[in-house]
C-alpha cells in the first residue's frame, strides 16, 4: 500500500502512513503564473494499491484531487482509494430554488470516475455517498474525540442544536458521560436563551461537539449564557475546523476554556488526530482484498 498526499491534509497522510507502516509519497503541486495546477508523482511506477489524501476544500484542492487520480492510474495503481477528510460542497445536498445545482451530486460524480473505493469522514450528509458509482463509506471522528478528551475531567456532553444530538449520544456514551442539546428559548423580541434541553449545567465542565465550525457565533453565544447559567468551564470540539476569517482568534477570546478540532483541516488547533480510524478501515479493506503488505 502506499500513501500519496498532495497539498492538504499532509500531517493526517504521513501519520496515516506511519500507522499502516507503509510508503509514503508527498506529490509536488506548484501552480502556473496563471493560477493553474501542476501535480506530479515521484517515481516511475506504483504498482501497488493506492491511497490517495486530500480535501476537496477550496475549490483548488478539487482540481488537485482530479490530477492526483489521473497521474496514480497512469503509473499503474492497481487500485486507487480516495480519503477525503473534509468534503467540500456536502452541504449543498439537494435543489432549494430554481436554478441552483446539485453542487454535492456533481463533486460526488465527478470525484468518483476514477476510483475504486471513497472514505470519508463525518460528511455532513450521508446520502451524498449515493452519488459515488463506487463504494463509499464515512467514518465518524466521535471515538477520537472522545478519546482525546475522556481524561480531561468533562462532566456533559452538548450538542449545539437537536439536529446534532446524536453526535453527543455517540460521544457522551463512550465517555460515560450525560449528554443533551442546546435549545433556544426566545424570551422576547430582542432577547433569547440558549440552555440544555434537560441537563442541569450548574458546576459542569462541559464539552460542545458539533461537525463543523465555520464562524462559531452560535458557539460563543452558547458560551456565555452557559457560563452565566454557572457552567464551570465550557470546551468545543468538532470534526473540521473551517474556521472562516479570525473565527479562532475570536472563539479562543471568548469564553470558552478549550477549542479544538480534528486534522481533518490543519489549523493550530486541530490537535485531534483522525489517523487511526481511517487506518482501521483501511487494513480492514486491504485484507480482505489480501493487499496489504509492508514496503
Amino acid at each position: 500500500m502506499i500513501v500519496i498526499c498532495g497539498s492538504s491534509s499532509r500531517d493526517l497522510a504521513k501519520e496515516l502512513a506511519m500507522i499502516l507502516d507503509c510508503k509514503f509519497i508527498l506529490a509536488s503541486s506548484t501552480r502556473f503564473p496563471d493560477g493553474e495546477c501542476y501535480t506530479r508523482i515521484e517515481g516511475e511506477s506504483l504498482n501497488d494499491e493506492v491511497v490517495i489524501v486530500q480535501n476537496t476544500y477550496p475549490d483548488h484542492n478539487i482540481i488537485e484531487m482530479l490530477l492526483l487520480q489521473d497521474a496514480a492510474k497512469r503509473m499503474g495503481a492497481k487500485k486507487i482509494t480516495l480519503v477525503i477528510p473534509y468534503f467540500g460542497y456536502a452541504r449543498q445536498d439537494r435543489i432549494f430554488k430554481p436554478g441552483e445545482p446539485e453542487s454535492a451530486k456533481v463533486m460526488a460524480t465527478h470525484l468518483g470516475l476514477a476510483c475504486d473505493r471513497v472514505i470519508t469522514i463525518d460528511i455532513h450528509k450521508e446520502a451524498v455517498l449515493r452519488n459515488f458509482k463506487c463504494p463509499a463509506k464515512d467514518l465518524k471522528a466521535s471515538g477520537a474525540i472522545a478519546d482525546y478528551f475522556k481524561d480531561k475531567g468533562i462532566n456533559l456532553v452538548l450538542a449545539p442544536d437537536a439536529g446534532a444530538a446524536g453526535r453527543a449520544k455517540d460521544i457522551g456514551e463512550r465517555m460515560g458521560l450525560p449528554y443533551d442539546h442546546l435549545e433556544k428559548v426566545r424570551l422576547s423580541g430582542t432577547e433569547v436563551r440558549i440552555a440544555p434541553a434537560k441537563a442541569d449545567c450548574m458546576n459542569k465542565n462541559i464539552l460542545i461537539v458539533d461537525d463543523i465550525i465555520a464562524t462559531g457565533g452560535t458557539i460563543m453565544a452558547a458560551t456565555t449564557q452557559l457560563k452565566e447559567a454557572g457552567a464551570k468551564s465550557v470546551s468545543v470540539a468538532c470534526t473540521h475546523g473551517v474556521f472562516t476569517g479570525d473565527a479562532i482568534q475570536r472563539l479562543t477570546g471568548n469564553q470558552i476554556d478549550a477549542l479544538l478540532c480534528c486534522n481533518t483541516l490543519e489549523s493550530k488547533v486541530s490537535n485531534i488526530s483522525v489517523a487511526r480510524t481511517v487506518a482501521d478501515e483501511l487494513r480492514t479493506g486491504s485484507k480482505r482484498k489480501g493487499l496489504l503488505r509492508k514496503n
